[in-house]
């Protein structure tokens, strides 16, 4: 089996609006990394003559393209957020870079999250592998590594969207409003 690892790099703000006594209940940033490690699910035998199990290109494009449009530079917040409120009633323009996520934005609902769309994005692609791994470097003391089942890990509890969350979907989304 092969494993290809892509990594990059994005600005993102957030605030975690449970943890009120907190430095992180104040708005801040972080330039972050996130690393996708995508495993093959198919034939492992090169051919001989192309030896690739699928093009760098056709693997990371969809990808890459998602984090420099839609998650850089975005500011994430949790869905019970009452600074949702303000941009819907005062900068409705800004909710296309704002990432929702069920309950706080931390890192880890990030990793589950990312790992769920990407796989969305292989599977609309047809693309023979799968992601069996995602690490986002909050700082460079702080990593979280996300695998197994995104279903197990988001409580959706308390998120009212739609059947098919953005996480889920395999289009640019960063949210469902």
């Amino acid at each position: 089996m092969f494993e290809i690892c892509f990594t990059r790099r994005y600005c993102m703000s957030h605030r975690l609006f449970n943890l009120k006594n907190s430095k992180c209940f104040v708005p801040h940033g972080h330039n972050e990394y996130v690393k996708v490690y995508l495993a093959s699910e198919g034939e492992d035998r090169l051919d001989g003559s192309w030896n690739m199990s699928n093009g760098f290109k056709a693997l990371k494009s969809t990808w890459h393209n998602w984090i420099d449009e839609a998650v850089d530079h975005s500011m994430q917040l949790s869905n019970l957020d009452p600074l949702l409120d303000y941009f819907k009633e005062n900068e409705p323009e800004n909710l296309k870079h704002t990432l929702i996520t069920p309950g706080d934005p931390t890192t880890e609902i990030l990793a589950a999250c990312f790992y769920a769309k990407i796989n969305a994005f292989l599977e609309r692609d047809d693309i023979d592998m799968r992601c069996n791994r995602v690490e986002i470097e909050e700082t460079p003391t702080n990593t979280v590594i996300f695998h197994g089942d995104p279903e197990k890990a988001i409580s959706v509890d308390h998120y009212d969207g739609p059947e098919i969350p953005w996480w889920k979907r395999a289009d640019m989304s960063i949210n469902d409003l």
